[in-house]
């Protein structure tokens, strides 16, 4: 579904990303994890058009999409939910969930609206509340519902545990799996890379802008390598 190939990108003169290669097939879940400064968010931002590359290439579906808008990469399914969630926090929370479905036919937002609100009864139960009146744990599920909201073919998923505590987070986590086995294809960049290998099909680890390493999910997680530098072992 998604083909990266020798994707770069830089702020000013500064290289972030360096000639990046990775793949994600329809209905997996990737994982890609990394230190702190190492081009997780900035590889997202550029997958979906929000950060311009400055050279290789994007393929989704196996359609070039390397110079696309951001707005075109939405309407053709590639939709990411945004670090620190960045919720309308004056709107309510169902206008922020119609907001998200800006680029659907008006005869399927209802819908979409009710499969959402399955899958988040609480966002049901603050329909008409202001976003920012919610928990830091609330906002996170109206900002993945807003994105389910378009009907994504591929959802980023940019660090959906931060800040959150050890009980919201399990139940994030337990969100993304029951997304998974609904067969919605997701690139997961989390800080608990405990957490994020765990559930994934596949992973890379991003190092200094480049992929250092690649594998199965469970097979990064017993690497050596991986858990003294991100796990803690």
């Amino acid at each position: 579904m998604l083909e990266v190939a020798a994707l770069s990108s830089r702020y000013g003169r500064i290289p972030v990303l360096e000639a990046v290669d990775m793949v994600v097939r329809p209905g997996e879940l990737v994982a890609l994890v990394g230190a702190n400064g190492a081009g997780k968010t900035t590889l997202l931002r550029t997958l979906s058009g929000v950060h311009p590359s400055c050279g290789g290439a994007v393929r989704f579906d196996g359609g070039d999409v390397t110079h696309a808008t951001a707005r075109h990469r939405v309407r053709i399914g590639i939709v990411q939910v945004p670090e620190g969630r960045q919720v309308f926090g004056p709107m309510s929370v169902e206008d922020n969930l119609r907001l998200g479905a800006f680029v659907r036919p008006v005869r399927e937002i209802a819908h979409s609206l009710d499969r959402v609100f399955g899958l988040f009864p609480m966002l049901a139960q603050r329909r008409r509340s202001a976003a920012g009146t919610l928990s830091g744990g609330q906002q996170q599920m109206l900002a993945i519902g807003r994105a389910l909201m378009t009907a994504p073919r591929l959802l980023l998923l940019d660090e959906p545990s931060m800040g959150l505590s050890p009980r919201i987070v399990a139940d994030i986590f337990a969100i993304i799996r029951s997304l998974r086995s609904a067969a919605t294809t997701i690139l997961l960049v989390d800080q608990n890379a405990r957490a994020a290998l765990a559930i994934a099909d596949r992973a890379y680890v991003l190092e200094v802008g480049r992929i250092a390493l690649s594998g199965r999910g469970d097979e990064l997680l017993d690497n050596p390598r991986v858990q003294q530098a991100y796990l803690g072992l």
